[in-house]
């Protein structure tokens, strides 16, 4: 396959499917990875199915995350580009009075997922000639905010992932970058401002658009 492949984790709603739109138009062959069948399969509706291939996967399963590895390597045998775009709000609330089950599965899809991802991609993107890495975050990760704990906290730790990673294989032919999309209109954003009028907001296929640049 002469075409970049590119994996997209939380690629059925969102930032993370106008991602996969603009990188199918931009000549991408992407793996769309998410919970939501229904969302994935609208995504190979919209690219067409020879532009993608979808895993329905939750990101809570390590051991499958695992696996994720050699079966892209038997499908294409490298892997050119990996953008962790999932993520996990959890619960608005004091830290005193959070639910350490809820705590608990936003850093396992935050935090957790992407260090297995990365356990099982690296030997992937090594065989790519210019491999490139995405990570996703908020401004809540420097700036700490009232019952923010548990996504601020995550977000924080994925930074310091990233930028160890980054560290990691400065001397090989991968990159690794840090993205914040800022305010956009998306279920998660509306979650945490029901308030908020999402018109004034960039829109998804706004920020998809700039994180091409990025390739």
């Amino acid at each position: 396959m002469n075409k970049p492949v590119t994996l997209v984790t939380g690629a059925s709603r969102g930032i993370g499917y106008a991602l996969c739109v603009q990188l199918v138009k931009a000549g991408h062959h992407v793996v769309a990875l998410a919970r939501t069948i229904g969302g994935l399969e609208a995504l190979a509706d919209e690219v067409g199915n020879n532009n993608i291939t979808l895993i329905p996967q939750d990101l809570t399963d390590g051991k499958a995350l695992e696996v994720l590895g050699p079966m892209l390597f038997d499908k294409f045998g490298r892997l050119d580009n990996f953008i962790a775009n999932a993520g996990m709000l959890g619960n608005l609330t004091p830290l005193s009075q959070c639910d350490p089950t809820e705590w608990n599965r936003v850093f396992a899809i935050n935090v957790t997922a992407n260090v297995h991802l990365i356990r099982t991609l690296h030997p992937l993107l090594n065989k790519s000639s210019n491999a490139r890495c995405v990570f996703l975050t908020s401004s809540v990760a420097q700036n700490p905010t009232a019952y923010w704990g548990a996504y601020a906290a995550s977000k924080s730790a994925l930074e310091n992932i990233a930028n160890t990673y980054a560290h990691e294989v400065e001397n090989t032919n991968i990159d690794v970058s840090i993205f914040n999309p800022g305010r956009t209109a998306t279920k998660m954003r509306a979650q945490a401002f029901p308030g908020e009028d999402q018109a004034t907001l960039p829109t998804t296929e706004e920020i998809a658009k700039q994180m091409l640049d990025l390739f």
